[in-house]
């Protein structure tokens, strides 16, 4: 090959790599409202091929949801102590109820301990806290939330993944540009993400408390719960409700709430 020759080669090498790395190139992040718009037109041109028409048309709908960020920013709850968590979010109030519904849909719970080996009380306590027992399952439009938060820069990783799983679901028809959850895109009694409800859900509704509580019982047992083994800090079962929530306070208080749920 001549000197001409190879220089050409490589030309034509850089300029399809050039290309390559053009088409992989992610949508790009923002902080504020004003790229929303385009972010999205950027985000669905990536995503076709692997998102179907209908779920970017579902997209293209959503708006920048300015509750779901000064919620993202606004979480000082998980800084306060375990005392003043538990005071903060009705701590005996969760556990006067879910030992009322623990007593009064005894059968439910015996069918998903019986399946999962996860007991009444770590169920009941993350009911009563994410939502107040199916009280507040939050009014924010869903696909708008999880939409804005892939956008953010914060945590734009994360969030695409959970948009790419919303996508999904509103193909399955779980989710529809109407639904509405709590800010960061969670729905239901128990408030899964979209990916969790793909992996973990164990099928219907989410708004259905028994398919909720069951769903919650099969993602702990899918982050490692051991059937009869203890749930506290230290304790084996601890890691599947770390896997709940990051916030150390929220594990704590979930562990100490499920117990007492629990008669220990």
């Amino acid at each position: 090959m001549t000197r001409r020759g190879f220089r050409m080669l490589v030309a034509a090498g850089m300029a399809g790599l050039a290309g390559f790395a053009g088409q992989a190139q992610a949508a790009q992040c923002g902080n504020s409202a004003a790229g929303f718009e385009a972010w999205k037109d950027e985000f669905a041109a990536e995503a076709r091929g692997r998102a179907s028409a209908a779920s970017l048309q579902a997209l293209a709908g959503t708006s920048y949801s300015t509750a779901t960020i000064s919620a993202d920013r606004g979480q000082k709850s998980f800084k306060l102590s375990l005392d003043q968590f538990l005071a903060k979010r009705g701590g005996n109030t969760i556990v006067s109820r879910g030992r009322a519904l623990k007593a009064q849909n005894a059968a439910l719970f015996a069918s998903i301990e019986q399946r999962y080996g996860v007991p009444p009380g770590p169920l009941l306590a993350i009911w009563g806290m994410e939502t107040g027992f199916g009280a507040v399952k939050g009014n924010v439009n869903t696909l708008s939330a999880v939409a804005t938060l892939a956008y953010d820069c914060r945590r734009s990783a994360f969030f695409t993944d959970q948009l790419y799983a919303a996508l999904k679901l509103v193909d399955s028809g779980v989710l529809n540009s109407a639904t509405r959850g709590a800010a960061h895109g969670e729905v239901g009694h128990t408030q899964f993400l979209p990916k969790n409800v793909l992996t973990y859900g164990v099928g219907g509704s989410l708004d259905s408390a028994p398919v909720a509580l069951n769903s919650t019982a099969n993602f702990l047992k899918g982050h490692g719960w051991q059937r009869g083994a203890g749930y506290q800090p230290g304790e084996p079962n601890f890691a599947a409700i770390q896997g709940w929530n990051a916030a150390g306070v929220y594990q704590r208080a979930i562990a100490l709430l499920g117990a007492r749920i629990d008669g220990q």
